[in-house]
C-alpha cells in the first residue's frame, strides 16, 4: 500500500501541531512557511521543509504540489494569503485541499473557491470545551452535523456492573454505543451483554437532544 503524502502550508501553532501528529502517525509531510525561523524549527521533525511564498503559483508547481494526496492550508492570521494559496492549489490540480478558516466569512469564501474541507480549530475547540465544562461525564464531543453528535462519556460509579441491555440507550435516548474503551482495550460494536466497569468510557453516537438526555441521566447517577 502506498503511504499518503501530506503538505502543510503555514507552520504556526496549528500547522506545526498538525504536521507533528501526521509524522507520528507514519506519514511523509512537507512543511512550507514563508518564515525561515519556523521552517528551521520543524526541519528536524518533518520529512521535508521549505521556505516559500505559497501565493506564487510557480513556487508551488516547482515543489510538485499536485503530487501530494492532501494539502492543508494552515496559514495563521493572513486571510488574503490563505485564500490566494487555496486558489493556487485548486488551479494546480491538487486532489484534496483542506484549509483553516479564521472566521465564518473566511470559511464561506474558501468553500466558494472549491476547498474540499474547511476547518475552524478555535471555534470547534471552544464548543468542545464548553460542553465538557457543563457536563462532568462528557470527556469529548464532536458535532457531526446540525442534528448528530458523537460523544465520549465516562461511566458513573452507580452504573458499574450494568450491561448495555440494562441501560438500553437506543430505546431510551435514540443513541448507539459504538465502542467501549476499557483499560484492557477497546470493544468495537459492543453487544447488549457487555458489562460496564469502573473507568470505562462509552463512545456514543446519536441526535443532539438524545445525547443531552443521556448525559443528564448519567450526571444524576454520579
Amino acid at each position: 500500500m502506498i503511504e499518503k503524502q501530506y503538505a502543510v502550508i503555514g507552520l504556526g501553532r496549528f500547522g506545526s501541531s498538525l504536521s507533528r501528529e501526521l509524522v507520528k502517525l507514519g506519514y511523509e509531510v512537507l512543511g512550507i512557511d514563508i518564515n525561515e525561523e519556523r521552517v528551521h524549527e520543524m526541519s528536524q521533525v518533518l520529512t521535508h521543509t521549505v521556505v516559500a511564498d505559497c501565493t506564487e503559483e510557480e513556487v508551488l508547481r516547482s515543489l510538485g504540489i499536485r503530487n501530494f494526496d492532501c494539502v492543508v492550508v494552515a496559514i495563521g492570521n493572513d486571510m488574503q494569503a490563505s485564500i490566494l494559496t487555496a486558489i493556487v492549489l485548486k488551479d494546480a490540480g491538487v486532489t484534496k485541499v483542506v484549509a483553516k478558516a479564521l472566521s465564518e466569512l473566511h470559511g464561506k469564501v474558501l468553500q466558494k473557491i472549491g476547498v474540499d474541507r474547511v476547518i475552524y480549530p478555535e471555534r470547534d475547540m471552544g464548543i468542545r470545551v464548553a460542553h465538557q465544562l457543563v457536563s462532568p461525564n462528557l470527556l469529548d464531543y464532536i458535532e457531526l452535523s446540525d442534528d448528530y453528535t458523537i460523544a465520549e462519556l465516562s461511566v458513573p460509579q452507580k452504573m458499574c456492573g450494568n450491561t448495555l441491555h440494562d441501560m438500553n440507550p437506543r430505546a431510551k435516548y435514540g443513541c448507539s454505543v459504538v465502542a467501549i474503551i476499557k483499560k484492557s482495550g477497546v470493544i468495537v460494536a459492543p453487544s447488549a451483554t457487555d458489562m460496564l466497569e469502573m473507568d470505562d468510557l462509552m463512545v456514543v453516537i446519536g441526535k443532539n437532544d438524545g445525547i443531552e438526555k443521556f448525559e443528564d441521566d448519567l450526571e444524576r447517577s454520579s
